[in-house]
């Protein structure tokens, strides 16, 4: 069967049914939530909230548009407008490829939450998920996620990392490491050939 994205099976959605994740690291200033809220009033939800479905506890989860969704939850207006139902797309995947795919959304269209953000990276790597796959799904390189991993200070995140011995203790004041140590023997042997 041909792969049909999501957006081709959108569903109206009681508001009631749909709960935000724990996990996005989105944020939206105040003007810009006003702009969001002014461009609903005025165009309509043109684009659906993409939500994964839990069938035990018959709710939406939310992976994409929670401030659509906020906007619909502050402002009466709007949840009479659209009789408090929502317009829903749902992916059906794991808990880390939704938060990849949350991750992707927003880094395609905003800014995130550095705290937040460096949460993720640790959710997913209590979840088993290497910094190659990070790297590959969240669109980071290796760098960005160390230093995420950093932010939350939490050793575990480096037990897989090597790293190389970046100092010696001195052992008396006279220690010279040996690279340097060879250097001056040839700086010593080349003294007299240097022009004056």
């Amino acid at each position: 069967m041909a792969y049909q994205s999501p957006v081709y099976n959108v569903i109206a959605v009681p508001i009631e049914k749909i709960v935000p994740n724990t996990y996005n690291p989105n944020a939206v200033a105040p003007p810009e939530m006003k702009l969001l809220y002014d461009s609903i009033k005025e165009d309509g939800y043109t684009m659906p909230i993409v939500c994964y479905y839990v069938k035990e506890k018959d709710i939406y989860v939310i992976v994409d548009g929670f401030h659509r969704y906020r906007v619909m939850l502050d402002y009466p207006d709007i949840r009479a407008r659209e009789n408090g139902m929502l317009p829903v797309a749902i992916i059906n995947k794991s808990l880390d490829n939704r938060m990849a795919s949350t991750i992707r959304h927003n880094r395609a269209r905003g800014s995130h939450d550095v705290d937040l953000m460096s949460n993720i990276v640790k959710e997913l790597h209590e979840l088993g998920r290497s910094d190659a796959w990070i790297s590959k799904h969240l669109g980071m390189d290796k760098d960005e996620i160390l230093r995420l991993k950093q932010i939350t200070g939490l050793a575990a995140l480096f037990k897989d990392v090597k790293f190389g011995q970046a100092w010696r203790p001195v052992e008396d004041e006279l220690y010279v490491p040996e690279p340097m140590a060879e250097c001056a023997e040839i700086a010593e042997e080349t003294e007299d050939l240097l022009p004056v």
